[in-house]
């Protein structure tokens, strides 16, 4: 069975809240979550902050998808992120040929299944300059339950240095704080990379 289109499940939720296509409520809820993935994972408190939504049709949304959810293949089953080995297979192709320093984060769901990955920032030839707001507003936006960060070194070496040790403990205490843990830090360097977990940074 196929995975369900993005215009099908519009035209699902539209008929199921006697809405047209191009109603505020309905051009809200997918500017929100404008992808398939993240309208799967809405929750009833997601649904009903969007005006003309209520308790009632929250349910009824959320049912909807559930039963959409049933009948269709999950969006991104094949990149369920267990490890670093998994995000550098994932990122190692983008990064590969890069001569400036990306730093990319992976946005994940309840259940490590990846929701989206964004292009944070670009640096120079050994420096991606990077700030938590931009993460965690990216992350949030992304309704994010935790995400990983990755970054290449161009110079082939994935050591990581004092600079991205540091970033990596600011960003924790930051997502502690708003609620949305950082599972690692991956550098990406030549045909190898770095987890700052594993190797005890955190």
């Amino acid at each position: 069975m196929q995975q369900i289109k993005e215009n099908d499940l519009r035209q699902l939720v539209s008929e199921s809240l006697r809405e047209s296509n191009d109603s505020y409520t309905i051009q809200e809820l997918f500017q929100r979550f404008p992808t398939t993935t993240e309208l799967m994972d809405v929750s009833e408190q997601q649904l009903v902050s969007i005006k003309g939504i209520g308790k009632g049709k929250a349910r009824q949304i959320t049912a909807m998808l559930k039963l959409a959810k049933v009948l269709s293949l999950p969006d991104q089953d094949q990149h369920i992120i267990r490890s670093p080995k998994d995000v550098f297979h994932l990122l190692e192709s983008d990064l590969r040929y890069e001569q400036r320093e990306h730093f990319i984060c992976l946005f994940l769901n309840t259940k490590n299944r990846l929701i989206f990955k964004e292009v944070i920032s670009v640096g120079s030839l050994n420096a991606a300059i990077v700030h938590p707001r931009e993460v965690f507003h990216a992350a949030i936006r992304r309704c994010s339950a935790s995400l990983i960060c990755a970054h290449n070194h161009p110079s082939g070496d994935p050591d990581p240095s004092i600079e991205d040790v540091n970033l990596t403990k600011r960003l924790i205490a930051a997502g502690e704080i708003i609620g949305i843990e950082v599972l690692d830090h991956v550098i990406i360097g030549g045909n190898r990379f770095y987890s700052l977990k594993e190797h005890g940074h955190f």
